[in-house]
């Protein structure tokens, strides 16, 4: 027998789908005030959270059609947001990832998005939050929500603030597992403020490894000369290690770096951060350099590593 009430649950669904979309503005010629459209923002969303990505992949996962998508990558490329290489297992497929300036847009929309939430959530009690929350995720459950194959962080250009966590976050890594003293938190503070200083966007990089709105990791690219790039200040914090977060930020540096002409990577570090070097080996880097020096309130061996490119 037919559901003589399932028309009027149809209209409740329809009724909802139009206040969202109301609600969060995706019917406005650009998505939160950018540039983009919503499907432009929501390929640029899934590559920051990816570690690679073809076209294939996309259009599966956001179930967009193959000529429309490669229309849409067509454009995003032409403003510089994407670049397209292909695979090295199939010279079929694309992978496809964000540009410096894809990933500074992406921040702005990440940025404004947590901001127009935030903006709806604030009237609302905790317990209404927690109420509204929960429903959205018995709506995904409902529908059929796919299982989520983003990594659980993204990769971002620095922001107001971030310099000051990048220094923070260096002291007290190192005090509590290596017992360096402050005057390594002042080599931080003396090489993040040169690096804002002196900051030259057409050579040098920031990244920050971002989980749930809070930074997780860093590293930075630095312009030694016109052929050299150094490396410096790679961190991982503790509760977000084992995702691949150093090592991705490694080949973002050798990416980078490559793509803006350097010819070597120097980079210089300690034996006993052998996390880090174990990243340095698999990029590529090779040990040419080894010192004895008393630094931090400790007897160090340190080491220069490069990588041509």
């Amino acid at each position: 027998m037919p559901d003589p009430e399932l028309p009027q649950r149809i209209e409740a669904v329809r009724r909802f789908t139009r206040f969202y979309t109301r609600k969060l503005g995706v019917l406005h010629e650009g998505l939160l005030g950018s540039p983009y459209s919503l499907t432009e923002a929501r390929v640029i969303y899934e590559l920051a959270h990816r570690e690679t990505a073809t076209a294939t992949e996309l259009a599966q996962e956001l179930e967009l059609d193959a000529g429309y998508l490669s229309r849409l990558l067509k454009r995003l490329e032409g403003q510089d947001l994407i670049q397209r290489q292909t695979a090295d297992a199939d010279a079929r497929q694309n992978i496809v990832s964000l540009t410096a300036a894809g990933e500074r847009a992406f921040a702005l929309i990440n940025a404004g998005s947590r901001r127009q939430v935030g903006g709806m959530l604030e009237p609302l009690s905790v317990e209404d939050q927690t109420r509204l929350v929960a429903a959205m995720r018995e709506v995904e459950t409902l529908l059929g929500s796919a299982p989520d194959r983003r990594v659980p962080y993204i990769l971002r250009p620095h922001q107001p603030g971030d310099m000051g966590w990048v220094v923070q976050s260096h002291a007290l890594l190192y005090t509590g597992e290596y017992g360096w003293d402050d005057t390594f938190e002042a080599l931080v503070a003396e090489i993040v403020s040169t690096f804002l200083k002196t900051f030259d966007a057409r050579r040098e990089r920031c990244w920050i490894a971002e989980m749930d709105g809070t930074p997780v990791g860093s590293v930075f690219i630095v312009r030694k000369s016109d052929e050299v790039a150094k490396l410096r200040l790679l961190l991982v914090d503790a509760r977000a290690r084992g995702l691949g977060i150093g090592k991705r930020l490694v080949e973002e540096c050798v990416r980078f770096s490559r793509a803006r002409g350097y010819s070597r990577m120097t980079l210089w570090t300690n034996d006993i951060l052998t996390a880090a070097r174990h990243i340095y080996e698999q990029a590529g880097f090779r040990l040419v350099k080894e010192e004895p020096h008393h630094s931090f309130g400790h007897d160090l061996v340190g080491q220069d590593w490069e990588l041509e490119l």
